[in-house]
């Protein structure tokens, strides 16, 4: 992937230089690109003819599932074809996933952050709220990649995609780059691929089988989640946060347990450390308000120190499996024991 080559890529929006870029005479026809029609670089008509997004298709290149629902509705919502953001998010961060310093948190040698890489500046003048959390996170692909979007199409993209590319990022090898990858996307050369790069399956095949329908039917609602973002407050559908992801599973099979963390602790069974079993909830000492006796953060136990957890905002993936034991672990309970959820189980039947 290529880097930002100047460190004033995403951020110069100045008018003398836009104006100056529309009259390069090195640009292509767009809709060869933008729409997966017709050829190479001998167009020098740098507009775009009105076409349909293209569509998905199976082949060799991944796109996470969810990067890919938010390049579509961001590119429904601003006019910008999807697979020109998927490009742009390929070239930038792999679509969140490059171990680097700049993609999780924090920002690179140029002052970029986020998967759609974002100079400060620029976030705070084209910054959108995509998932309406109420917060404008550049570092969360549903805000990001809109916001990249919108600054596109600030910039004259899709009639004017190469300027538009080029106030992006100041390299005409870095628009050649963004393009290329347009192409293949716009030929379906690509697959769809679970956020994260997790295996298309359950994560389940070294776990000790579900022998209880409910537990299986508990624990794969939850896996099901994987991809959805962190929201604060979320019960779902589009995103959850920790305490959320499990209500809802076992709202799934019809069973109550209590909304947040601090009232699910006190509510299931507490479970001795070794004795934990799929379905069962682990607790840790983090996040807000968190306190002695008060673990602040829980997960779902789906076998031998794994579980499924919607972990944090800026997390990637957000929902995830993972270890649990880790320092901040307090504990385990299991809701299925409480006499509530017993007699719910039991009129289920």
């Amino acid at each position: 992937m290529r880097r930002r080559l100047l460190a004033v890529g995403a951020v110069s929006v100045f008018a003398a230089l836009f104006f100056g870029l529309l009259i390069v005479p090195t640009f292509f026809g767009a809709s060869q690109f933008l729409f997966g029609g017709g050829g190479g670089r001998g167009n020098c008509v740098d507009t775009a003819e009105a076409a349909e997004q293209p569509s998905e298709a199976e082949a060799a290149k991944g796109i996470p599932e969810n990067y890919l629902a938010l390049y579509k509705k961001a590119g429904e919502d601003y006019g910008i074809p999807w697979n020109i953001l998927a490009g742009v998010g390929r070239v930038e961060t792999i679509h969140g996933t490059l171990e680097s310093e700049g993609v999780l948190s924090g920002e690179n040698y140029a002052g970029a952050g986020g998967p759609m890489q974002f100079l400060e500046p620029t976030w705070k003048a084209f910054a959108v709220d995509g998932n309406g959390d109420g917060a404008k996170n550049r570092y969360d692909p549903a805000d990001a990649i809109p916001g990249a979007a919108r600054y596109l199409k600030h910039n004259k993209a899709p009639e004017k995609v190469r300027t538009a590319l080029f106030q992006y990022n100041h390299s005409w090898d870095y628009v050649d780059d963004v393009l290329d990858w347009a192409t293949k996307y716009a030929a379906g050369e690509f697959k769809v691929i679970q956020a994260g790069g997790l295996p298309d399956c359950r994560d389940t095949a070294d776990l000790p089988a579900y022998t209880d329908d409910a537990i299986a039917r508990i624990i794969d609602f939850a896996l099901a989640q994987r991809g959805k973002p962190y929201i604060w407050g979320g019960t779902g559908p589009d995103g959850y946060d920790c305490s959320g992801l499990v209500q809802m599973a076992y709202k799934h099979v019809g069973l109550d347990i209590p909304r947040v963390t601090f009232d699910q602790w006190p509510f299931g069974i507490k479970v001795k450390d070794g004795t934990e079993a799929p379905g069962d909830l682990v607790f840790f000492s983090s996040g807000p308000n968190n306190a002695p006796g008060r673990p602040g953060h829980v997960g779902m136990v789906i076998g031998e120190n794994k579980m499924i957890v919607a972990r944090c905002t800026a997390c990637r993936p957000a929902i995830a499996v993972m270890p649990y034991r880790i320092g901040t672990l307090v504990g385990f309970t299991r809701p299925l024991q409480h006499p509530d959820v017993a007699d719910q189980l039991e009129k289920l039947g």
